[in-house]
């Protein structure tokens, strides 16, 4: 597949998506990076900005298997994973047969990941990281492409257990939700407000196209000078005390070039340009470092600090 058709293809997707998803362009926009990337992303928001729907949406319109996963205090890492069964055979023989859990599908939507015990988010590691699951003695390789797509909601803290560094990291990117506008919000009104159901969705993109659009996104050229900026503003997170505590890792730098590389393709260009780094360097690192106490202090955010950055 070439750019060119890459880029009518995915237009086609975002042309379907908003037949269901009003506004939100940047969110559509960063997902679909994250899965050109073949990486996860972090979703956080206040509860119904249509997290859940856009990615149940994107699923459909790809034709990927999809599951829903609500983290909750009390889930058990068999609970995602799956867990074995006995099973009887002919003869009154008794089996363990492995019974797979909602893990295994293409896109998995992991919703309010914070609210789920560690030991239940260590359990998503090496599904996100490894792309297989071990149960017992014996592992189990996930289906590609395999995206998890988790939600946060940054209100009602009480009862979560924050994400560990080492688990954030696996997240490409972290996408802030915005609220709508005044006018999409009006639209968002009078489309559900009726009682009618949106145009049925078209199949636009397969699983095969997409892992084709992943391997595209990868040979897309990107010059050393662009590469050494990229590099350069992830360095410069881990020398700047006054105001980043602890600095991104190089896989910050990997998934910055990545996620660089991906914006290109959807735009429509054979070459990386500094502004896809300096627009996908927020999502890329804002779960990737600590502000110091003097920065939050002087009531900068995260976004903040990586402004002053660039």
């Amino acid at each position: 597949m070439k750019v060119v058709e890459a880029k009518k293809t995915l237009d086609r997707v975002f042309s379907e998506v908003g037949k269901v998803i009003v506004g939100q362009e940047e969110m559509v926009g960063e997902v679909m990076i994250a899965l050109l990337a073949d990486s996860h992303a972090l979703l956080e928001g206040y509860p119904g900005l249509a997290k859940t729907l856009l990615v149940k949406t994107m699923s459909d319109v790809m034709e990927l298997k999809f599951s829903r996963i609500q983290n909750t205090p009390d889930l058990m890492p068999s609970d995602i994973t799956g867990t074995y069964i006995i099973e009887e055979t002919t003869g009154g023989k008794r089996n363990f047969k492995f019974q797979p859990g909602p893990v295994f599908a293409n896109m998995v939507l992991a919703d309010e990941i914070n609210r789920a015990t560690p030991k239940t988010q260590s359990a998503m590691l090496e599904a996100m990281q490894e792309r297989q699951v071990t149960v017992g003695n014996s592992t189990y390789p996930l289906d590609r492409p395999f995206f998890v797509l988790a939600t946060q909601n940054p209100i009602e803290q009480e009862g979560t257990y924050p994400l560990p560094e080492a688990q954030s990291d696996r997240f490409l990117l972290k996408i802030n939700v915005s609220y709508p506008t005044f006018q999409e919000e009006l639209e968002i009104v009078n489309r559900y407000s009726e009682g009618a159901d949106p145009a049925g969705l078209k199949v636009v993109l397969r699983k095969k196209e997409l892992i084709d659009l992943q391997r595209l996104t990868r040979s897309i050229p990107i010059a050393n000078d662009i590469k050494k900026y990229a590099v350069d503003i992830v360095t410069k997170t881990r020398n700047n005390p006054k105001l980043i505590e602890y600095g991104a890792s190089p896989r910050a730098s990997l998934g910055l070039v990545l996620s660089a590389k991906a914006r290109a393709l959807m735009n429509g260009r054979k070459y990386v340009s500094k502004d896809d780094i300096k627009n996908m360097a927020l999502p890329v690192l804002r779960h990737r470092i600590v502000p110091t106490f003097e920065a939050e202090r002087s009531n900068l955010t995260v976004d903040d600090v990586i402004k002053k950055v660039l």
